[in-house]
């Protein structure tokens, strides 16, 4: 399902729901919540993250994205509150499954990339200590940003390729699993969240093609940039899973 993008003023004044976003890059934290509400056919307005406007974070309660706004309820900026938002709202196709044990799975798996801790988490702390550093990572000036707004320090940018590759390697593991069970996905036998986490986080390492994601080549560099052990870690499998994730799955071309 399309979107629009709208004005803050206008998302303002809007009832439904409306998002901020991050503009102009593929951020895997609001790429996923943009499928589930794809996949969930949920209408829904996008506002692009302005960081000088006032309004804005008056409305959203901060300067990032994505946050979601339902109607007049609270701004819902964590993962896991943007899924049950849209659980809620559209409770078929289900992305979180019934069963107990699958859905905690689902949910485990959502953490561990979307997360503190995890893997998206990870990695950007990994390219901005590149960036830091003098190496192929995101530009200083971004890196800087990046740096002070997510807590990065010299000892946590050390141990962040290594944190990096650890979740990579469980990642592939598991998707070869299900594969050895007998199916494409993640958690049990059909699409649940945690396949559209999956595929949208690997852009952080490998984006998706110029036509289907435009991007500026200075993002575009930095997602792309792998240190061989990263590289060793990104296994073909995550790769033909983003594959058919979008193919079956999720929109193209990505609206940056």
């Amino acid at each position: 399902m399309s979107f629009e993008y709208i004005g803050i003023d206008e998302a303002i004044g809007r009832r439904g729901l409306r998002m901020v976003v991050v503009g102009g890059v593929p951020s895997p934290w609001g790429e996923a919540a943009k499928g589930i509400l794809h996949v969930k056919r949920i209408e829904w307005a996008a506002v692009r993250l302005a960081y000088d406007s006032d309004a804005l974070k008056r409305w959203a309660g901060q300067r990032s994205g994505p946050v979601a706004i339902y109607d007049d309820e609270p701004p819902r900026a964590a993962w896991d509150e943007i899924l049950l938002l849209a659980e809620r709202l559209a409770p078929a196709p289900a992305l979180l499954p019934a069963d107990p044990a699958q859905r905690a799975a689902v949910l485990e798996l959502g953490r561990g990339l979307c997360g503190d801790d995890g893997l998206g988490w990870w990695r950007r702390l990994q390219l901005v200590h590149a960036g830091l550093n003098g190496a192929r990572g995101f530009p200083e000036p971004v890196a800087k940003y990046l740096g002070k707004k997510y807590g990065y320090s010299p000892e946590a940018g050390a141990v962040a390729g290594g944190q990096v590759v650890q979740r990579l390697d469980a990642l592939a593991a598991r998707l070869r699993a299900q594969h050895a069970a007998g199916s494409r996905y993640l958690v049990g036998s059909s699409l649940t969240a945690a396949d559209i986490y999956s595929a949208t986080f690997v852009a952080m390492f490998r984006p998706l093609p110029s036509a289907q994601c435009a991007m500026e080549a200075s993002t575009r560099t930095a997602f792309e940039t792998c240190d061989e052990a990263t590289l060793a870690a990104l296994d073909p499998a995550l790769l033909e899973h983003r594959e058919m994730m979008y193919r079956e799955h999720l929109a193209l071309p990505l609206s940056l």
